[in-house]
């Protein structure tokens, strides 16, 4: 969210700048047309920069112009990424695993993760025999992705399970690995 906000202020700190100019220039013009001039005074430079700043709302009210120009952007500036990882659930105000790492990853006792080749059932038509037998293959996660792995699920997948004919029973245990 920081990200975001950071890049809207980037976008309409020009447009806030116009804003302000444009609204000192107007009080500084009325100040000389008016025939009561009680609340007008000339400010001088130190007196300028200690005036606090104007809000973004202020600010777009001040330029309706630009406005319209600013609003298609603010959709794809204010999106996240996300993992979909559920801290307290609404019913039990348990944490969640996300499904989709359940779903693609295997997780070994030993900690380590195993995943598909990416790309094994895309475009297969062109790919060569060789191509198609290599993205057949799985593989381990690396160290960084088996951490963040580990935080999208929960201990009910970490825990250990006995498969009758397990293919990856002689991978569970790996004693001199340290992930």
């Amino acid at each position: 969210m920081a990200a975001a906000l950071r890049s809207l202020s980037a976008v309409l700190r020009p447009l806030i700048s116009v804003a302000q100019r444009s609204t000192c220039n107007f009080w500084q013009s009325a100040c000389k047309f008016s025939t009561l001039n009680v609340g007008c005074h000339h400010r001088t430079a130190i007196q300028h920069s200690f005036q606090p700043s104007m809000t973004v709302s202020d600010h777009l009210k001040c330029s309706p112009s630009i406005f319209p120009s600013v609003v298609p952007l603010l959709p794809n500036l204010l999106q996240q990424p996300s993992r979909h990882l559920t801290y307290y659930s609404l019913r039990k105000g348990k944490r969640k695993s996300v499904k989709a790492v359940v779903k693609r990853f295997l997780r070994l006792h030993c900690g380590l993760w195993l995943r598909r080749k990416a790309g094994y059932k895309k475009k297969l038509w062109k790919k060569k025999p060789a191509h198609k037998r290599r993205l057949q293959q799985h593989v381990f996660c690396n160290k960084t992705q088996s951490k963040l792995l580990d935080k999208m699920t929960t201990s009910f997948w970490k825990r250990r399970n006995w498969f009758a004919n397990d293919p990856y029973l002689k991978y569970h245990d790996r004693p001199q690995l340290k992930v």
